[in-house]
């Protein structure tokens, strides 16, 4: 019985002649861990005091955040390059680009080898008929450390697409066809072998994108038998003469199917539901407020030039965001030297970095709540890339709707861009005569001091900025002082009433209203401080969060004691039944009283 593409790799790699449903260990050729889940891999090969099976063939690619914006994945970096250094391993840092990418252009990966990543598209691997899989941090640590994973060998589905798509139809749009007949499960569990006519001329870019969304489908993998010219590339990046693994003629598949793409037209995925695939012409007109072409299935050079060449001597639509991101440092240089960086800027376009961009919360790419985007990714579920609606489609579409400002299609572009209408906003007077009238505010307090004997307390000891894009108050307070040492646990601990009571300049640094908000969302009633920083005093006072000016320290107050406050008499009363003056001015308390400055 002959092989498939699939058991043969497979079988090569356990040593040994492999069936579907058979568990074997695996050799891996290469094995890598990304800023996202890099770190866990670092924390279980130390916690169970494992080493590295083969440094060479081991490497960390930092992909889903490479501006490392976000602290916890500037962290989970830091983790990674530290433990990279200790072990001698190779790191594709935030200056390189998308893992998988890398291991086809840098000739790591060729045809018939092994690959794993913490990134569930490492089957794009089977753009060049090589097997990928993404795994878990425990998969990955494992292969890290002793070279090799158990694996079930899938059955295989061979898939014939029949026909000449139109002109107009792209990569993107072959495999959405795929993706509209098989569903999101159509391939669960299944290897699958991609032919046709269509596939033997495409390069290996179009197959990069098909490859990547076999994910979608629920496949373990879609395999491409190299070209030629697939095949000379990867020759000359891994330095070395490479040979295709192909299915042998008596292999058996599980099923044969034919997909029919004659005449296919432009397609795209509707929000939330990457297999809900129609026509563009279906949806053509409706209003987007951004798109973003780039990820790891539309972000080689090929994908750059169809957008720009639309996008050439035209302008993004007036209140659209077109967002560009290549997938490696390679591509961005290529469009650089190529003049299509120029041609992104003119048309007003924001490019961006190399990486995984939209797909990973970390990078430019992501939407707003209520804001429609066209995006070259291959996933759009519900808060994938943001808190919109999203629609999956090729690079030519996306940008032909960013000029257009609507759904469109490249040869059916408006004469002129689809703008938002403006609105028009209730006065403001009318508005206020809705609002209910405001409770009385307390002006006398009484309860448990928090003492953080201390000077010069910043805002980011307050509120630290890795959470400045919550916007909801009843969110903050959880987050109060946990960048301050000794009092990390502070708001688990804090009740409401309670009072803190600390030293000189406290609030200091920015201007982040959140180190005022966080307060009011625990339900602390005031802070006391010898002194505040400027800007934060004044957000306190406008806001309407009772501040005051005293001394407390050096007249003896103890941590967990209970004091009273009298706003009015601007007197605090210590447990001694010492009274002390605090300043309370009549402009803050006429700002309290209403409620906050916006308050009239």
């Amino acid at each position: 019985m002959g092989k498939t593409i699939i058991e043969k790799i497979i079988g090569s790699h356990a040593g040994k002649d492999v069936s579907p449903g058979e568990i074997v260990d695996i050799r891996i050729d290469v094995r890598v861990a990304r800023d996202f889940g890099g770190a866990n891999v670092a924390r279980n090969i130390r916690e169970n005091n494992l080493g590295i099976e083969d440094a060479a063939a081991t490497a960390f690619t930092f992909d889903c955040n490479p501006g490392g914006s976000d602290q916890k994945y500037a962290t989970n970096q830091q983790i990674c390059r530290d433990f990279a250094r200790e072990h001698s391993i190779r790191i594709y840092d935030i200056d390189s680009g998308i893992g998988t990418h890398l291991a086809i252009d840098k000739g790591l990966a060729v045809p018939g080898s092994t690959f794993v990543s913490t990134d569930s598209h490492a089957n794009i691997l089977g753009a060049i008929g090589a097997f990928g899989q993404g795994m878990g941090d425990v998969d990955i640590a494992h292969a890290f450390a002793y070279g090799k994973v158990w694996f079930k060998v899938p059955p295989t589905i061979k898939l014939i697409l029949k026909g000449t798509p139109s002109p107009l139809a792209a990569p993107k749009d072959l495999v959405l066809a795929m993706l509209k007949v098989l569903g999101a499960n159509g391939l669960l569990g299944f290897a699958a072998e991609v032919y046709g006519e269509v596939i033997e001329d495409l390069g290996l870019s179009g197959r990069i994108t098909m490859a990547s969304m076999a994910t979608e489908m629920g496949g373990i993998i879609a395999l491409f038998t190299p070209n030629r010219a697939v095949l000379d590339y990867l020759s000359a990046v891994s330095h070395k003469k490479v040979e295709p693994v192909t299915a042998d003629e008596d292999a058996s598949y599980e099923k044969i199917m034919e997909i029919d793409i004659g005449g296919l037209t432009p397609q795209i995925s509707r929000p939330g539901h990457p297999e809900d695939v129609v026509d563009v012409s279906s949806v053509a007109g409706v209003k987007i407020g951004s798109a973003f072409i780039g990820s790891c299935t539309n972000g080689r050079l090929e994908d750059m030039e169809a957008a720009a060449a639309i996008l050439k001597g035209r302008k993004v639509a007036p209140g659209v965001v077109l967002k560009v991101v290549p997938s490696t440092d390679q591509v961005w240089r290529q469009c650089l030297d190529k003049g299509l960086l120029e041609i992104f800027k003119e048309a007003g376009t924001l490019f961006g970095n190399a990486g995984c961009a939209g797909c990973a919360a970390g990078q430019i790419g992501q939407n707003g709540p209520g804001e429609v985007t066209v995006s070259t990714g291959n996933r759009n579920f519900a808060g994938k890339q943001g808190k919109g609606e999203v629609y999956l489609a090729s690079p030519e579409v996306a940008a032909a709707s960013a000029v257009a400002g609507v759904i469109a299609l490249p040869d059916s572009l408006p004469l002129k861009p689809v703008t938002f209408p403006s609105g028009k906003p209730a006065p403001a007077r009318e508005r206020a005569r809705t609002a209910e009238p405001a409770e009385p505010k307390p002006v006398k307090f009484k309860g448990r001091v928090w003492l953080i004997a201390r000077d010069n307390i910043d805002t980011d000891m307050i509120y630290h900025n890795r959470y400045l894009t919550i916007t909801d108050i009843m969110e903050m307070g959880q987050y109060t002082f946990d960048n301050l040492k000794g009092w990390e646990d502070f708001a688990q601990r804090a009740r409401p009433g309670d009072m803190v009571v600390t030293g000189k300049n406290f609030g200091a640094g920015s201007s982040r209203q959140q180190a005022v908000d966080c307060f009011k969302s625990l339900g602390i009633s005031l802070v006391i401080a010898e002194s505040f920083g400027a800007i934060y005093e004044r957000n306190a006072i406008n806001k309407g969060f009772p501040i005051l000016t005293a001394d407390l320290i050096s007249a003896g107050l103890k941590n967990n004691q209970e004091i009273e406050v009298d706003l009015d008499k601007q007197i605090i009363k210590l447990p001694s039944g010492k009274e002390v003056r605090g300043v309370f001015s009549p402009v803050q308390m006429s700002i309290y009283r209403q409620g906050g400055l916006l308050q009239r």
